[in-house]
């Protein structure tokens, strides 16, 4: 999902790369009788940005699991969500 949403954030020239994005990812595990499942992934995605392209950066957050080949492989079985935490570069 990183990817993608680094991807899309660049296509829209807003720099991704060079440690400006980061992610920070937890999954939630379940006993499915005796099998440990991932119910939930929660992404934390910390992102430095000029102060200007904040509100392009959250439309692109809105959007980019849609475009995800994880996500959408996932969608249905696991609970997906993120954050956006921005700070101005």
């Amino acid at each position: 999902m990183t990817g993608t949403f680094g991807g899309a954030l660049e296509a829209r020239k807003i720099a991704a790369g060079d440690g400006r994005l980061v992610t920070e990812a937890r999954g939630e595990v379940e006993r499915d009788g005796k099998v440990l499942v991932i119910r939930r992934i929660h992404a934390d995605y910390y992102l430095k940005l000029d102060p200007a392209q904040r509100e392009t950066a959250q439309r692109v957050h809105e959007m980019h699991a849609d475009f995800c080949p994880v996500a959408r492989t996932l969608k249905g079985c696991v609970q997906i969500t993120t954050q956006l935490h921005m700070e101005d570069a």
